[in-house]
């Protein structure tokens, strides 16, 4: 009995003491982790923003007079040139006025004549000859009135466009003021955005943009920065932005959301993956792999970042080139512990 009891003792014993020797035999054991260099690439700065198209011209027709649409010559839709004639009110009694007019002006020109030669014969005094020269010029100003008369009857496209829903029909009584409907100019395109007042200095008329639009996933747009506002917006501290962007095929619609990038002068910069940080409230650190007593331990340093691409984050200030930062693993890892670092993954270019 004495001896199973001796026995059950010391299995105890060689337990508690392979127990007790686990913590410091894993204490020793180095972590698996993965690392890359860090390197020295060519990027470039990169600004990203929401803007709204709008287009290069745009007019709502309508009318400057009480009248009645006697003819509507455009379909939803459609478009047009400029001087292309949509709306033609009644002007029946405008008509009648212009063939009076004419009538007049050449009455008054043969009046005209007939004072010169008289004039010339001394028949008539030079008097009688101003008074016709002053009534043919009140007959011409008379028919030019008319003919304004009649063309504020016909409203027309004032530039080549597309027309938007047709809003009135034949018969409607127009009053000044009331839309017809609207054109817009899409050759091209008017693309605002904002952008941030620090980021003032990395824009400027002339440079691209590249913009895409949820509805047409599989197409980008490109354009270029025609104007930045004159002032910077003091409740957002942003400055507005507009660029131009082509749109041959109409596929840009006023009013569209449209993401925005704009990529600035290319420069060489250190890069290491995003999956390498470590944040820490607004600080960014990384773990590096280091030497120390022969051994490969890990390191913990703080880095300043800047522009983000790709998978890729540039790095300002804390690391030099080719050093090894871990991006597998660095969560699991502490100052000066033991590492062992496998073969790294694949980098992206």
């Amino acid at each position: 009995m004495m001896k199973l009891i001796r026995t059950a003792q010391w299995i105890a014993s060689c337990a508690l003491a392979c127990t007790l020797s686990l913590p410091a035999m894993a204490q020793q054991a180095p972590m698996q982790v993965s690392a890359e260099p860090v390197r020295e690439i060519r990027i470039a700065s990169r600004i990203e923003a929401l803007g709204t198209l709008h287009a290069n011209e745009t007019a709502v027709l309508a009318a400057t007079l009480t009248e009645t649409i006697s003819q509507i010559n455009f379909t939803d839709g459609q478009r047009v040139k400029a001087g292309d004639v949509l709306v033609a009110l009644s002007n029946r009694e405008q008509l009648a006025q212009l063939d009076e007019a004419r009538t007049d002006l050449v009455d008054a020109e043969r009046q005209l004549e007939r004072a010169r030669q008289l004039v010339a014969s001394r028949y008539v005094s030079d008097q009688e000859l101003d008074d016709r020269t002053r009534a043919h010029k009140v007959a011409i100003a008379r028919l030019r009135a008319v003919e304004a008369r009649l063309a504020d009857r016909l409203i027309r496209a004032p530039f080549d466009s597309v027309v938007g829903l047709r809003e009135v029909s034949v018969g409607t009584l127009l009053t000044p003021g009331m839309p017809v409907a609207t054109l817009h100019d899409d050759s091209v395109m008017k693309l605002d955005f904002t952008v941030p007042e620090l980021r003032l200095a990395q824009i400027q008329p002339g440079q691209r943009v590249i913009a895409s639009s949820r509805a047409y996933p599989e197409e980008i747009f490109e354009g270029k920065i025609s104007v930045l506002d004159n002032e910077v917006d003091p409740v957002t501290r942003a400055i507005r932005v507009r660029a131009l962007i082509p749109n041959p095929d109409g596929l840009l619609r006023p009013g569209m959301l449209m993401s925005v990038m704009i990529e600035g002068d290319q420069r060489q910069a250190l890069v290491i993956p995003e999956g390498a940080l470590l944040p820490l409230g607004k600080q960014q650190f990384v773990m590096l792999v280091t030497e120390r007593d022969g051994e490969t331990v890990a390191g913990r340093v703080e880095v300043v970042l800047g522009e983000r691409t790709a998978g890729l984050v540039e790095v300002l200030e804390g690391l030099s080139k080719d050093q090894q930062v871990i991006t597998h693993g660095n969560f699991r890892v502490s100052p000066g512990q033991l590492i062992q670092v496998q073969q790294p993954e694949e980098v992206l270019p």
